[in-house]
């Protein structure tokens, strides 16, 4: 078996590792024979955090999720060939696809006359521009 050139651990160190959490993956009970080398658990009087877990750095918002959320489930009902489209051309179409009424229901509030080149357009005249 050929072993990458950035492994910091040899394979008999790795063995040892293995053995090591083995007991900690297969048990639901501390297996350090040291309490000392348990790991500390959360504090009874920690405070909850305010809006939940932290998301990982890059990830999108909750705003951001339903942005682009909205925008799929609104690029699924409406066909390419249908654009450029006015507001009742998207309407008939969002229709004869049976979309959901929270689809159907933003696009009816869309100026009569406009033509919109593409689902992002919509997705923009609606008010749900990415932030910058």
């Amino acid at each position: 078996m050929q072993q990458r050139g950035s492994d910091h651990v040899n394979v008999h160190q790795d063995d040892v590792m293995k053995h090591d959490l083995q007991g900690m993956l297969r048990g639901d009970h501390p297996n350090r024979a040291e309490e000392w080398r348990e790991a500390e658990p959360g504090a009874d009087d920690d405070p909850p955090l305010a809006d939940g877990p932290v998301p990982p750095r890059g990830a999108p918002t909750t705003e951001e999720a339903e942005r682009e959320s909205f925008r799929f489930e609104l690029a699924r009902h409406l066909r390419r060939t249908v654009f450029p489209a006015d507001r009742d051309t998207l309407l008939d179409t969002l229709a004869a696809e049976h979309a959901p009424d929270g689809l159907a229901e933003p696009v009816r509030d869309l100026p009569a006359g406009h033509r919109y080149a593409n689902v992002q357009e919509v997705v923009d005249a609606l008010g749900r521009k990415p932030k910058a």
